[in-house]
Order: C-alpha cells, then structure tokens, then sequence
C-alpha cells in the first residue's frame, strides 16, 4: 500500500459522505458510554434548556403586559418549540455534520455550538414569548397597545428588562452550546482515529 493510498484513506476523500457515515455511525458503538451517551443525547439537553429559557421569558412578558389569560396554552408551545427548534437547529449544524465528516475545524464547531445556544436556545424564546404574548395583551387587552408607527419602540422598550434578566440565561446557553460542541468534536475525532487509522486498515487486510 502506497503511501498516498493511505493518506487518502485517513481523510476520507475517495469515499462518499453517506459511506463515512455509515463507517462513522458503526464506530460509535466501539466508544465509551459516557462518549456514546453524550453525543447521541446532548442536543436533548441543550434543547431542554431551550425551553426551559422559553418558560421564563414567555412567565417575564406576562408579567410585563399583565397577562393572565392562556396561561397553559401559551406556556405548552413556549417550551416546545424551542426545544424542537434547538435541538434540530443542532443536529443540523454540528453534531450531523461531524458524523458525517463534513465539520473538520475544531473551532467551527465550537462557534457553531455557540450559536446554537445563543439564538436557538436563548433569543429566540424570546422573540417567540414576546410576540405571542403581545398578542395575547392585543386580545385580551390587558394592556395599552401602541400605534403602528410606534410598534418597534413599543416592543424594544418591553423587551429590555426581560433581556437585562435573561443575560445569565443567553450566557448559559452559548457556555453550554459551546461544551458540548468541544465534547462532540472530540468524539468525532476518536471515531475518525478508530474509522480512518491505516493501521487498523493494515490489520484488518
């Protein structure tokens, strides 16, 4: 075996993205648990805390617009869809593409899981309790409703208190979002040592 043959073989590129997958995905299985767990589960974690964020912004703008109306109705998809939201906003983004071999770069991955906790995991609840919930004042008025030349002042004005309090939330998100994003890629690298090692290869022919 030549030397450029296993040079191509360690990094994958004469096979498809759907074969480093496959080869990748049976691998996983050859990993710690702890490795295993982490990986698979994760993003079920940072998702959590996703809507776990959307239940404490959707409780701060009820407040804020004197709401207390739809109290359940509101609070079942402040959680949900977050969750959905983060959770697939990071499969998307990080942990498929590592098991497929397209995210290389240790640091994209970090920025990435930054991200993911940041917008999918702490302002994007946000965004979503804040309209919902002007919504529900709109309808219920429960609280003087502005003009629409002033709707965007109206909205950033109510939306810096709940944002000053959720500070520690956002900061959580993108600290956690980047741990286990540093945790993924380091799984990925001990499966594309186990999956791309020519001495491996050599032993198994």
């Amino acid at each position: 075996m030549s030397e450029n043959t296993q040079k191509d073989r360690v990094s994958g590129n004469d096979l498809t993205g759907a074969v480093i997958s496959e080869m990748l995905g049976k691998n996983l299985k050859r990993l710690p648990d702890s490795d295993k767990k982490l990986f698979l589960y994760g993003s079920f974690y940072l998702a959590g805390t996703g809507a776990l964020a959307g239940l404490i912004s959707n409780s701060l703008f009820r407040r804020g617009l004197n709401v207390t109306q739809a109290a359940i109705s509101s609070s079942l998809p402040m959680a949900m869809t977050p969750f959905l939201t983060t959770f697939a906003f990071y499969n998307g983004t990080v942990s498929g593409p590592l098991l497929s071999g397209d995210l290389n770069c240790p640091t994209c991955a970090l920025i990435r899981g930054a991200l993911v906790g940041v917008v999918g995991g702490g302002l994007y609840p946000i965004l979503l309790a804040l309209t919902v919930n002007c919504g529900l004042a709109s309808r219920y008025n429960t609280a003087p409703m502005p003009e629409k030349g002033n709707m965007l002042r109206y909205w950033m004005d109510l939306s810096k208190p709940v944002l000053r309090k959720m500070r520690a939330v956002i900061l959580l998100q993108a600290v956690f979002g980047t741990y286990l994003a540093s945790r993924d890629f380091d799984t990925y690298t001990k499966l594309a040592e186990l999956t791309f090692d020519p001495k491996e290869e050599e032993i198994k022919e």
